[in-house]
């Protein structure tokens, strides 16, 4: 699914490591890992010192990193994929269901 969102705001960072499109990334230009904080959602792919844009307000595509249920509360998996959040923060709603983990769906970022 995922084929479609509205980023309200985009900003462009630098990365300070390896970045994968669809995922969550931090604050200091990192993929978000497990209970991480996310600045928002990374565009496209980065190495370390690339600029990449990242969806902050708004909806997004992310990766899923298992099933996912429209309106489960979202927080980020070890490798930045949006799993059902258990006790990491809070990044997003789901507006779309995951079968699988791999599967792209559209999100509902919540600021953090």
């Amino acid at each position: 699914m995922g084929t479609q969102n509205i980023a309200i705001l985009t900003l462009t960072i630098v990365a300070d490591g390896d970045i994968t499109a669809n995922r969550f990334v931090n604050h200091i230009g990192q993929q978000a890992g497990e209970d991480d904080n996310a600045l928002g959602v990374a565009r496209s792919n980065a190495a370390l010192g690339e600029s990449l844009s990242v969806d902050v307000v708004g909806t997004a595509i992310v990766e899923a990193g298992g099933a996912i249920a429209p309106g489960d509360a979202l927080s980020a998996d070890t490798d930045g994929r949006a799993v059902v959040a258990g006790s990491g923060a809070l990044l997003a709603r789901a507006l779309e269901p995951a079968d699988a983990a791999g599967a792209l769906i559209e999100v509902l970022l919540i600021v953090n």
